[in-house]
């Protein structure tokens, strides 16, 4: 045969090859995605070093940040599709590279200007790693191998998160505000590498057209109702710009599934959910997102604001919640045969509900042991919640559907991520304000401290007034409170939603998808 050719492999060949192999691949897929979750939060210690060093405003800082969520959301649902109909493996290989020249040309910006399109394009290259990583699981590995895979990728790209402040502070500490970005670089290289060399290429037998309607309508629909939550972040809902963005939002993805209803070879094949496990677990999946960036909004402001802790320190004390993921995680994999996925996702919601909960107790003289003790019992329920709700997805997914439906379930993650910060801020803020004693206080200061936990904080030390500082503390842990209690409210309804719809034993993509071509891999014959 000629070394040119490219061979049809049977259809189990991907997930029959070399188990160390097949493993390593899982450990740069691993690594992708925790170099795509840490870059998410390690921008956020730079940020007053950038305002100086770039001149930048307030509302260039909030595009540094926003850009790439706008981008993320609009890219999602394409990159499955495209995964599927010209290969996985090409296409991670490009955007990893994408995503690591993006960091670079970050770390070397000179303006504003130039970071935010910078950030634009590192998360056109992320929105591709996320989505074709989380595909190429079912791809590799078998119905028994599955769930362990997907618990190594949900547990690296959760604990990028919390790893980003660290590592940013470490950096700062010791260069420039660019080596935020630049640390990328090597981490990227050798992820390249190892799928280049360990990761066989895979596609949709079927070769799905290219749906123009259904990329335009989602991704600006997507757009629209992330920018939505990002403007009542920033305005609130009643806001015309934040209404009109969530409508427009509305509007667009309505048309965009009628539109998939009657095209004949759709962006997202509807028939996904007809599967109540894809269905129930996508959804399961997309309410922990948005409990647990609920979690990581509040948290780092109470340990900066509330006790004092600094950056580096803040993302330390978020470990326990990343040490109870990984211990959720590890119990979840060994329990799971035995117990089914709807066990384990009634299980680690009813501990998420539990350790929020517990966190409505805490007050400003509760101290770190506290915070430990509920943030360690939340990890621990997403440990056992998230990866049973993400095998429960994705293991009702045809090989030949594993783009699309991963992003299907990543770009719901994402939307409820960005919502979760925009309705729990938006709580958190009302809650901050509605807590506040401002009788007697000079107007200006009045609307600095209403702004924000920071700003109350800067105005009592201006005042060099204790009693106010304790009042702005103690109205931010109150309203921390009421957030939290937002959290275990979804997390206790989750716990009805899993025991009544999730199934109890979870079907194989064979059983429960429509008869297809199967996908096959495509490899250079030596």
């Amino acid at each position: 045969m000629s070394g040119s050719a490219p061979q049809t492999l049977p259809p189990q060949a991907a997930v029959t090859g070399s188990h160390t192999r097949r493993w390593w691949t899982l450990g740069a897929l691993a690594l992708s995605l925790l170099i795509i979750s840490l870059d998410l939060t390690i921008l956020n210690v730079a940020l007053p070093t950038m305002a100086t060093d770039l001149h930048a405003s307030t509302s260039d800082l909030q595009w540094f940040a926003n850009a790439y969520n706008l981008v993320l959301s609009i890219v999602l649902l394409p990159a499955g599709l495209l995964g599927d109909r010209f290969g996985r493996k090409k296409l991670l290989i490009g955007a990893l590279a994408l995503f690591g020249l993006a960091s670079a040309a970050c770390a070397w910006s000179t303006t504003s200007g130039q970071l935010i399109a910078s950030r634009a394009v590192l998360a056109l290259g992320a929105g591709f790693v996320m989505i074709l990583a989380i595909a190429m699981v079912p791809v590799l590995f078998s119905d028994e191998e599955r769930p362990k895979a997907i618990g190594m990728v949900s547990t690296a790209n959760f604990i990028g998160i919390p790893l980003g402040p660290i590592v940013g502070g470490w950096l700062l500490d010791h260069f420039w505000w660019g080596s935020v970005f630049l640390i990328n670089v090597p981490l990227i290289a050798i992820a390249v590498v190892v799928v280049s060399l360990g990761v066989p290429e895979t596609r949709s037998v079927e070769r799905p057209r290219i749906d123009l309607g259904g990329i335009l309508t989602s991704s600006v629909g997507l757009c629209a109702l992330s920018y939505s939550a990002i403007k009542a972040g920033e305005s609130g809902w009643g806001n015309s710009v934040t209404l009109s963005c969530l409508a427009a939002g509305v509007v667009l993805l309505v048309g965009f599934v009628l539109l998939q209803t009657k095209a004949s070879r759709p962006l997202v094949d509807l028939s996904l959910f007809r599967s109540p496990s894809f269905t129930w677990g996508t959804i399961l999946a997309t309410l922990l997102s948005f409990a647990m960036f609920g979690l990581l909004f509040v948290l780092p402001q109470y340990l900066q604001a509330v006790l004092g802790a600094s950056a580096l320190r803040t993302g330390l004390f978020i470990l326990p919640t990343v040490f109870g993921m990984i211990i959720g995680v590890q119990v979840s994999e060994k329990t799971g045969p035995r117990t089914g996925a709807k066990a384990n996702v009634a299980l680690g919601y009813f501990l998420v509900a539990t350790g929020m909960i517990i966190g409505t107790f805490t007050t400003t003289s509760s101290g770190y042991g506290m915070l430990i003790t509920w943030s360690a019992i939340v990890g621990l329920g997403m440990g056992f919640a998230l990866p049973a709700a993400m095998d429960a997805a994705l293991g009702a997914l045809s090989r030949d559907r594993a783009g699309v439906g991963s992003a299907v379930v990543m770009s719901s993650r994402q939307v409820g991520g960005t919502l979760g910060v925009a309705i729990l801020g938006t709580v958190l803020n009302s809650g901050y304000r509605s807590h506040l004693p401002l009788a007697g206080l000079p107007a200006v200061a009045v609307n600095a401290a209403r702004r924000s936990v920071p700003a109350g904080i800067a105005v009592a030390q201006k005042m060099n007034s204790t009693s106010f500082l304790h009042s702005v503390r103690h109205a931010f842990t109150e309203a921390m409170g009421s957030t939290l209690w937002v959290c275990g409210s979804v997390a206790l309804a989750s716990v009805l939603l899993a025991l009544f719809f999730l199934p109890r034993g979870l079907a194989t993509a064979a059983e429960e998808a429509p008869e297809k071509p199967r996908e096959h891999a495509v490899r250079r014959a030596g």
